[in-house]
């Protein structure tokens, strides 16, 4: 029997990797770690400035990256970023679809145009993604790897944010209708559904006596690392999880256990 050691599990060498929403956040962490474990890496983002100083540091860690600036909403751009991406690594064999916001808003108060602009960025764009990386790859003959970034809201909601959890919903769904689709051509399609991970973006109000009383809800009694992530994207993304197509896969110290 073949005996297979956990560096090669999750060897990514020889892939090229594209990962959106990836200036900063989960993103950037989730392009680190591919690339240091041997991908080489589009960060696709629209901040220019921060995109640039990622890939620096990934050089600085010994991997290669090229910085795309693309609003990925835009199927042109998007395009783009993927010939770009193809242009300095080839085949874009492993696609992280990260991208996505979460703004403050009643649904009863929604506006239309908050309502497109998150379907965009968090549904469209994550299909759009799918269906780009999904083509090239047919055509060039090669099998791959789409992880999407779902959430826990996916599968239970929260007060104040319900466009959010109605696109990561969608999400789930649309992970599992493409990787029935793309099973055939040897094209896995996952999501990774985190809990509450601590981030600069959020750690303010996870730090604050309103994020206390969340934690209190959470078996584990603690918000997430980001560091926490960096496995179950690995199994995801890596000839570790070989078999797995179609999975949501949650990371939330168990705060969907008691719904």
């Amino acid at each position: 029997m073949r005996r297979m050691k956990a560096a090669s599990l999750f060897d990514l060498t020889g892939r090229t990797a594209l990962v959106t929403g990836a200036s900063g956040g989960l993103g950037a962490r989730f392009a680190h770690v591919l690339a240091a474990h041997g991908a080489k890496v589009a960060l696709v983002a629209r901040r220019k400035g921060e995109l640039a100083a990622q890939v620096a540091a990934i050089a600085d860690e010994g991997g290669e990256a090229v910085a795309v600036e693309a609003d990925i909403t835009d199927r042109t751009a998007l395009t783009r970023a993927f010939d770009e991406a193809e242009k300095a690594f080839g085949t874009v064999n492993l696609v992280v679809a990260n991208a996505g916001i979460a703004p403050a808003s009643k649904l009863i108060d929604e506006t239309e145009e908050s309502w497109h602009k998150v379907m965009a960025l968090n549904l469209d764009a994550v299909l759009f993604s799918a269906q780009e990386a999904a083509r090239r790859l047919i055509a060039a003959g090669q099998h791959g790897s789409i992880v999407v970034v779902g959430s826990i809201l996916g599968f239970g909601v929260s007060r104040g944010v319900g466009a959010y959890c109605t696109s990561k919903a969608a999400v789930h769904q649309l992970t599992k209708s493409l990787a029935l689709e793309l099973a055939p051509k040897n094209i896995r399609v996952n999501a990774l559904a985190p809990g509450y991970i601590v981030t600069d973006i959020n750690r303010a109000y996870l730090e604050s006596p309103a994020g206390e009383t969340m934690k209190a809800a959470i078996p584990m009694r603690r918000f997430g690392r980001i560091d926490e992530l960096d496995g179950p994207l690995l199994l995801l993304a890596s000839d570790a999880g070989s078999l797995m197509t179609g999975t949501i896969l949650t990371a939330d110290g168990g705060h969907l256990l008691p719904l």
